[in-house]
């Protein structure tokens, strides 16, 4: 029998698509999502069954909606997956205070608060997996997006530890790391940028977020029993 699945932005396009393998594979699903929620609506559509246990709102950029949003976690969790973020393009000097709070708070202290809640009973059933969405720039770094590049190699610094620490009581801890993915983050770019990045890229194509979902579906099958700790790119070679 599959297993509750909670997806943390999961109203994303690539969140979308995460969720949509899941349960086609037969898991259960806790949806969350900030703002945009008509893309949940439309998948719970597609969807036969009971796939969908729960669909919670919450804003994790602020730490009191993150206490409610654990709050709300009724159903067991079983697997988790973090897919939200939150760009930021600009010059690092100039990045508001603000927007390096709530991408701190998005990224680094949501997942550690909402692991913190959910990891002593994966401890207690000696089984779970963790999975991250972080990014190519958490490893490479970007010009211009230095806070998003600093919280996103946080995310990978977070996995690798916790997949030490939570590793002996049979939990499963991994990342995987996008490079150019076709979502909407990536809309803003112009068609010049667009073509440079082509170019540096081996297989001269965008990812399509089916192509990142299918590996996080990898790492949830207990084919994928003995990686752990690992940072998985999803790059094209770039």
């Amino acid at each position: 029998m599959k297993k509750n699945v909670l997806v943390v932005g999961a109203s994303g396009d690539i969140g979308i698509a995460i969720s949509r393998r899941l349960a086609e594979e037969g898991y259960h699903l806790l949806l969350h999502f900030n703002r945009n929620r008509q893309p949940i609506d439309t998948l719970r559509e597609e969807l036969e069954g009971e796939s969908v246990l729960a669909v919670i709102q919450s804003d994790l950029s602020r730490e009191e909606e993150i206490k409610r949003f654990l709050t709300e976690l009724v159903f067991p969790v079983d697997h988790i997956v973090f897919a939200s973020g939150m760009a930021h393009y600009g010059l690092f000097q100039e990045a508001p205070e603000q927007i390096m709070d709530e991408m701190l708070m998005l990224h680094v202290k949501a997942p550690w608060m909402i692991t913190k809640h959910l990891l002593p009973r994966m401890i207690q059933d000696k089984a779970g997996n963790i999975v991250l969405v972080t990014s190519i720039w958490g490893e490479e770094g970007a010009s211009n997006e230095v806070i998003y590049s600093s919280v996103k190699g946080a995310q990978n610094a977070f996995v690798k530890a916790l997949a030490k620490e939570a590793g002996p009581s049979g939990i499963l801890v991994n990342a995987v790391s996008p490079g150019f993915i076709e979502t909407k983050m990536n809309q803003q770019i112009s068609r010049e940028e667009r073509e440079a990045i082509m170019e540096e890229i081996p297989l001269s194509r965008a990812g399509k977020p089916d192509e990142v979902a299918h590996v996080v579906s990898f790492l949830l099958e207990k084919k994928s029993s003995y990686i752990q700790g690992e940072i998985i790119k999803i790059s094209g070679g770039w």
